[in-house]
């Protein structure tokens, strides 16, 4: 739930199923083509978020994003995920923006837990 300027409260908009299925395919497609540190990629849903580990080669997964979707198939904000702490942090994209495309969020987190 959202609340409006005018005071309403309004649903946020579920993950329809064919924008689950795009999103999964879009990311794992990209990182077979950037990121060969990945083995696989395993994205799972809950309510409006989209959750993405990274599969390493020797089996272990790696959480790394939380995508929310706000009614785009292709404009998602994101959390990055702060092993630290054990949680999503929303984060600004290299862009300056709140929100991007799943790819650019999946090379954010990449370039953080696997450039090195």
């Amino acid at each position: 739930m959202i609340d409006t300027p005018d005071g309403k409260i309004e649903l946020m908009p579920a993950i329809p199923e064919s924008t689950k299925t795009s999103l999964a395919q879009r990311l794992r497609q990209h990182a077979r083509d950037h990121w060969p540190q990945l083995a696989g990629l395993n994205v799972r849903y809950h309510g409006r978020f989209a959750y993405v580990e990274g599969e390493l080669t020797g089996g272990d997964r790696l959480p790394l994003i939380r995508l929310r979707y706000g009614g785009s198939a292709s404009i998602w904000g994101f959390g990055l995920y702060l092993a630290s702490s054990g949680t999503y942090e929303n984060q600004i994209l290299p862009t300056g923006m709140s929100a991007g495309t799943p790819q650019e969020a999946l090379d954010c987190a990449c370039d953080l837990y696997l450039s090195h």
